[in-house]
């Protein structure tokens, strides 16, 4: 595994397993010096969305970078009050406006916005089929959001973005994983790093201290192993260097399992198992 090791989707696109999450990167240059420093690192996935109000300034630094733009991936999100068929469509035309760019990787369904998101779904595959998206995909759905969306859509979502670190792994999570591997559509984990809140974990420590790592690497590096993607969001030029430097360790079959049993069901960010 390498920091350009790549996931397959169900539709034959690929996309880095590790990546850059840019929430609450300030527009301008909080979020331009983050991703440059990434793309510097040897990132090529930068993870934004409309929410997060700094489209248009990781547009800005993909089309400066230097990098052809095959070798880079972006991803963006759809908002809450944008759900519903002509809605959606008028977002994505806002984000590509932003983005600046000819086509986006991966456009993902914010949250499960009840009553809407079948509507949202139906346009999110026209955008699709529109060649500017080349894939589409959820986030912070559980198990029964994606069975509802499953026996509905002629285009099933290739990725499914959740909160995701071992202290909350539990049940409901665990069967919107499993229900995505049985499906083959890619988990990828943002808040992997629980927000800093559980860095002083023993559990943690001890292997930090056996790999020579931080206790932040040892999460990614979990993520990784449990065979999803991930996207550290930091703004600090030694922490994006740093959250890529976890591909040259590797934990047993027992230290994996150790630290997927850490969950206590703790999270840090929205609560989808509370939507219908």
């Amino acid at each position: 595994m390498k920091i350009d090791s790549k996931l397959r989707f169900s539709d034959g696109h690929e996309m880095p397993a590790f990546g850059l999450g840019v929430f609450l990167s300030e527009e301008g240059d909080e979020c331009a010096n983050a991703c440059k420093w990434a793309l510097d690192k040897g990132y090529r996935l930068i993870d934004t969305a409309a929410y997060y109000r700094n489209e248009a300034t990781v547009g800005n630094v993909m089309r400066e970078s230097g990098i052809p733009r095959e070798a880079l991936f972006v991803t963006s999100k759809l908002w809450n009050d944008d759900h519903g068929y002509d809605s959606t469509l008028r977002a994505f035309d806002k984000s590509m406006e932003q983005l600046g760019l000819e086509y986006m990787d991966l456009y993902l369904v914010h949250y499960p916005v009840p009553e809407k998101r079948l509507d949202t779904w139906r346009a999110m595959e026209k955008i699709r089929e529109s060649g500017r998206c080349r894939s589409i995909g959820v986030s912070n759905y559980m198990s029964w959001h994606l069975e509802e969306l499953l026996a509905n859509a002629n285009t099933p979502p290739v990725l499914n973005q959740i909160e995701m670190h071992p202290f909350c792994f539990g049940n409901k999570r665990r069967e919107s994983i499993d229900l995505c591997r049985e499906k083959n559509i890619v988990v990828q984990c943002y808040c992997p790093l629980v927000r800093a809140r559980r860095l002083e974990d023993p559990v943690l420590q001890k292997l930090a201290e056996k790999y020579g790592k931080t206790t932040a690497q040892i999460l990614i590096r979990w993520a990784l192993e449990e065979g999803f993607s991930v996207i550290p969001k930091s703004s600090k030029q030694h922490r994006i260097h740093e959250n890529a430097e976890v591909f040259d360790f590797a934990f047993t079959p027992e230290e994996l399992a150790e630290v997927s049993g850490l969950n206590e069901d703790f999270i840090v960010c929205w609560d989808p198992t509370q939507t219908e």
